[in-house]
């Protein structure tokens, strides 16, 4: 069997476009760090991406979901690890100050993106639950990869249209006022994503 991009493709697409962490990390490192400070932080989503799919491809993410307190110390670690993240952007947010240099604030690195996507027990249920189906049923890591290829061929063209309209277009405005919106807003996002995944 075919892997079914067609299908795939309308189940993903209220996962890439609906605000989340990797929409959080990406509007706070664009604003940070400019256009090298956004493409660290997709490099690193993308990195998370494509790393679900081996997981899962390799039947690791499987077997790790067939162990419910296993998985369930996963999803708590990703849960703090967001958390944690939502703190420091709200704090970050909290002191915005005006900087001629811009080394206030420090983009997410490509790490911190990785980790934020990898141990998101969102992206984890999601690349066990919605994407198996989508892929070819033949085995192997191949069709997970391809269709994690078209999620981050999806979520690039999506947060950097958004970056561009929300960031960059606004970033001579009022910087500090800016600044303290998307940190202390993105903060938030990330606090809530992280509450409510620890509801069962």
């Amino acid at each position: 069997m075919a892997i079914d991009y067609a299908g795939f493709l309308p189940a993903l697409l209220p996962v890439a476009l609906s605000p989340g962490a990797s929409f959080t990390l990406v509007m706070n490192s664009a604003l940070a760090g400019g256009r090298r400070g956004l493409f660290k932080t997709l490099a690193g989503t993308a990195a998370g991406i494509y790393t679900h799919a081996l997981l899962i491809g390799l039947g690791i993410t499987a077997a790790l979901a067939s162990f419910p307190s296993l998985f369930g110390v996963l999803k708590v670690a990703g849960t703090l690890y967001l958390l944690w993240l939502g703190v420091q952007l709200i704090r970050s947010g909290v002191n915005a100050r005006a900087s001629t240099s811009g080394s206030g604030d420090a983009p997410v690195t490509v790490k911190a993106a990785w980790l934020a996507n990898l141990l998101n027990p969102k992206a984890v249920i999601f690349y066990l639950t919605v994407v198996s189906p989508f892929a070819a049923h033949q085995g192997g890591i191949l069709p997970y990869l391809l269709l994690a290829s078209l999620h981050v061929a999806v979520m690039i063209v999506w947060l950097i249209a958004v970056s561009a309209t929300l960031i960059f277009s606004a970033r001579n405005a009022h910087p500090v006022r800016l600044k303290k919106w998307v940190n202390i807003t993105g903060g938030l996002v990330l606090v809530f994503i992280s509450l409510k995944g620890l509801v069962p």
